[in-house]
């Protein structure tokens, strides 16, 4: 998505504030962001992807200035709208209300909560991991210059840039469908390798890279002339 949600490469945003023995939370609402966010994907209620996109939607002047979890929490609402788990009411209230109709769901059992919490879930559990690959490590790509109006997990800054791979992490739900309820199209990930010169010119330097992780779908294999 072409969005000032995409600030990756981006420069001119000002110096990053270094906060000495930063906390983990500065509030204590935000541990509850945190928490909310982490029992909601496990228990079904949304996907990580579905998530990504809701974020994306966040109007852009809100975006830049709000805190990190504030961002967090923006998403929540509104994908717990969008789902009919949650009603503009109970949002505004603070006080569950069962209506007839919508998604009237029982809370997430406690002990769900504490094994989210506790417990690594893996993101590709069900998919087959014997799916062929299309790229393999060490070959090089160049990145799709694609636009597209749905929501991608392909930076801006790497589009029609040339890189190497050097990782399959291999089979998961490619983003841009899951996040929009489907059709579910797995494929491999990989990690790949961009030079900074490739990426920011001769004048970056020359040791210096970033590695991006890509579905089987952003890329196209490098045909040499």
């Amino acid at each position: 998505m072409n969005s000032i949600h995409d600030l990756g490469g981006m420069d001119n945003f000002g110096p990053i504030n270094v906060e000495p023995n930063e906390p983990v939370f500065h509030e204590d609402w935000e541990r509850k962001i945190l928490a909310l966010t982490l029992g909601l994907l496990p228990a079904g209620y949304c996907n990580i992807d579905e998530m990504r996109r809701t974020t994306e939607h966040i109007d852009p002047a809100i975006y830049l200035q709000a805190r990190y979890y504030q961002k967090w929490l923006l998403t929540l609402e509104s994908i717990l709208l969008e789902k009919d788990i949650l009603t503009q009411e109970e949002i505004e209230t603070g006080k569950s209300i069962r209506t007839e109709g919508g998604d009237n769901r029982p809370a997430v059992p406690v002990e769900m909560m504490q094994y989210a919490m506790a417990n690594p879930i893996p993101a590709n559990a069900e998919l087959d991991p014997d799916l062929k690959a299309k790229f393999q490590v060490g070959e090089e790509i160049l990145a799709k210059n694609i636009n597209p109006y749905h929501h991608t997990r392909i930076p801006r800054y790497i589009r029609g840039k040339r890189g190497v791979i050097v990782q399959d992490h291999g089979v998961f739900l490619l983003a841009d469908t899951n996040a929009h309820g489907g059709p579910e199209k797995p494929q491999h990930v990989y990690s790949v390798r961009f030079t900074a010169q490739e990426l920011w010119g001769d004048e970056a330097n020359p040791n210096d890279s970033v590695c991006i992780d890509l579905h089987d779908d952003y890329m196209d294999p490098l045909v040499s002339n």
